[in-house]
């Protein structure tokens, strides 16, 4: 391809993109105003993909339609879109099998059972972050915790504002590390990398955030009784800890997932709690609910490829690296990227998806690792998107506890945290690989721009 061909239509390239998130958003905003339940689904995302995909295809003359449809379909079709739906898909029914054997309530007993009386708030956060982490859903661990959160905060004369706080913060810890969440699998598969090694790099700064938090937590959490039935049975708990640790043992993340539904169903028939039919249609319901997502990643892949082709890439990566001269200014830029595209889209995988090519690019200029690339999208989208008020999870919480998004936020201490923590990381260039401090040694002997010195 030829130097004026390459550079393409600029930043035009970017239309359809721009069409799709100014219908989702739009739209979502509008029928917020009018007071719509679910305003973000009045009007369908997958319906302005489509326009979108429509405009992409009208643009650039120089190609016929045939080419520009051949373009969009090999990159909605890549292998790595196509494992990321399968991906996702088995996290969806692994999900379903372990919710229709007991599980989650497993798990969530199991934890309030041993929590001391002065360790309420903090307790509560460590159990979302289990639950989240089990179960790869920050949506799912807050419509499981939140109910649990208020009756807490009721028996024991505490805020419910902050238990409710507690459990976004544990839900978005889980959600930013499981291999199950799709936020991890769209970072993972979009820049190239090992769930494993996304997992590591994320944990060695999640981690210190948690602390704090739960310093916090316990510090200003009242004390409290936790009452009702609690019964739980461990073995419906294995299911979750064979997937985490087929996970941090490196296994591939589908046979980890097959074994995980496979595992949860022969738990579920030899306890009773499940017969084999209304287990299966368990496992499809959990599929189903990944259905819409999948979809909107194939689609998304294709149009970022249609941009692609007509350099609006190239044009970003220029316009984005020309106003930054060092590694850390790039790690900050793909950050910022992530996390107003998560609160723009009021949706922190569609934003990761969208980012991760992007940021693969950058993080190739600068001798970015890919797991550090698919730590810092995943971070500023799930940390961002924490601390919106219109966020889904948000309004779940707030509409069962009767409080408004603002008191919940002021005791959001997990997502400030993380996106701190993070913060450090890049001002003080840590967590590099030996190749890329390699790289900053010989540009620093070298005088070059393209790296901290």
């Amino acid at each position: 391809m030829s130097k004026e061909n390459k550079k393409g239509l600029g930043g035009i390239s970017f239309l359809p993109l721009f069409i799709f998130l100014g219908l989702y958003i739009g739209s979502g905003i509008f029928f917020s105003i009018k007071g719509s339940a679910s305003p973000f689904n009045q009007f369908p995302r997958h319906v302005a993909l489509f326009i979108a995909i429509g405009v992409a295809v009208l643009m650039n003359k120089s190609k016929t339609v045939e080419e520009k449809i051949e373009v969009f379909s090999k990159n909605a079709g890549s292998s790595g879109v196509m494992i990321m739906g399968l991906i996702y898909l088995l996290a969806g029914g692994f999900s379903g099998a372990a919710k229709s054997m007991g599980g989650v309530e497993s798990v969530v007993n199991l934890g309030l059972t041993f929590i001391p009386s002065t360790f309420i708030v903090p307790g509560i956060f460590l159990i979302s972050c289990f639950i989240a982490t089990a179960m790869g859903t920050s949506m799912g661990t807050m419509a499981a915790m939140a109910p649990i959160a208020v009756g807490v905060a009721a028996k024991s004369n505490m805020d419910v504002a902050i238990t409710l706080a507690a459990v976004m913060g544990g839900a978005y810890f889980g959600d930013n590390l499981s291999i199950l969440s799709d936020t991890t699998i769209s970072a993972t598969r979009g820049v190239g990398c090992e769930m494993k090694d996304k997992f590591r790099m994320n944990f060695l700064i999640a981690i210190p955030a948690a602390l704090v938090t739960i310093v916090l937590y316990t510090i200003l959490g009242k004390a409290g009784e936790i009452e009702g039935d609690l019964t739980f049975h461990f073995i419906k708990v294995v299911p979750y800890l064979l997937v985490l640790a087929g996970a941090l043992a490196g296994g591939n993340v589908v046979l980890v997932l097959m074994g995980g539904i496979v595992l949860s169903g022969i738990v579920g028939m030899a306890t009773g709690s499940v017969e084999f039919l209304p287990f299966i249609k368990a496992i499809g319901g959990g599929m189903e609910d990944m259905m819409g997502i999948t979809i909107v990643a194939i689609l998304i892949a294709g149009i970022i490829g249609v941009i692609k082709e007509n350099g609006g890439i190239d044009w970003l990566i220029e316009k984005i690296t020309s106003k930054v001269k060092t590694r850390s200014g790039a790690e900050y830029g793909i950050g910022i990227l992530a996390g107003s595209l998560a609160a723009a889209l009021v949706n922190n995988t569609v934003a990761i998806i969208i980012s991760a090519p992007i940021a693969k690019e950058i993080g190739s200029k600068y001798h970015i690792a890919p797991k550090r690339l698919a730590s810092l999208i995943d971070i500023f989208a799930c940390g961002v998107l924490a601390l919106c008020p219109h966020d889904g999870g948000m309004l779940i919480m707030t509409g069962m506890g009767h409080v408004s998004p603002i008191d919940i936020l002021k005791f959001a201490y997990y997502p400030v945290f993380l996106i701190i923590m993070t913060l450090i990381t890049i001002k003080f260039g840590l967590l590099r690989t030996k190749e890329e401090k390699e790289f900053a040694r010989i540009a620093k002997e070298k005088h070059e721009s393209i790296s901290e010195v």
